[in-house]
């Protein structure tokens, strides 16, 4: 049951892959994780890692999802993409995900209203500095959404985006609301540069890297 309805298992979404990793990025860093990538992204970010996910994908039922993600045996489920939101069906899949008892995050784009999530899911918000070349996309009503469960990204390609989200966080008391995440551009950015800023800064935020590109490099579903 969904809001006290039943949830249409027929209903299709686009779905690039389901696979089992660690999950390498925000405060569930390690954990064994089911990712349920979908297809689709109305952005283009200078750095996206994962542009195979931009077309094709298959459509799958939310049945055929559930059925899949439950049969790994792990608890911990991410949605990602691509952006899943552009799926109308993407709030479906993640009540019908919750309902089944699962732990549940979402990452999205930051470009898309978060309003309508399921108040059960954990929500990673990108926020997209100029490096991105999407700084005009990201949606600052989200911002009037936050819950302590949420985390706000920063991916960041150099200095000047390290000053820009610097300043919004102190703007907005961001770091006062949720958890803070700050991270490198795999292969742009030397991580110890920005871990210098962040302690000559006191920034209180989580700084992170990539965990599943530092063992499996750059390979799709990891």
């Amino acid at each position: 049951m969904t809001g006290g309805r039943k949830v249409d298992r027929e209903l299709r979404l686009r779905l690039t892959e389901i696979f089992v990793s660690l999950q390498g990025e925000s405060t569930r860093i390690g954990l064994p994780t089911v990712f349920v990538r979908l297809t689709g992204c109305p952005l283009r970010c200078t750095w996206c890692d994962t542009t195979y996910a931009f077309e094709g994908g298959e459509y799958r039922s939310i049945g055929e999802i559930l059925d899949a993600v439950t049969a790994t045996g792990i608890d911990t489920v991410c949605v990602t993409g691509g952006e899943p939101l552009a799926q109308a069906g993407c709030q479906v899949l993640l009540a019908a995900l919750c309902d089944a008892g699962l732990s549940v995050s979402l990452e999205t784009s930051g470009a898309l209203d978060v309003s309508g999530v399921d108040p059960r899911v954990a929500r990673i918000i990108d926020i997209k500095p100029p490096g991105s070349g999407e700084v005009a996309r990201n949606r600052w009503q989200n911002l009037e959404q936050l819950r302590p469960g949420d985390e706000l990204k920063f991916v960041l390609v150099d200095e000047n985006d390290y000053i820009w989200s610097r300043t919004r966080i102190d703007a907005d008391d961001l770091a006062g609301r949720c958890t803070i995440l700050m991270s490198p551009v795999h292969g742009r950015l030397d991580p110890a540069r920005l871990a210098e800023w962040i302690l000559r800064d006191r920034l209180p935020v989580r700084m992170q890297l990539q965990m599943h590109k530092l063992i499996w490099g750059d390979q799709p579903g990891r």
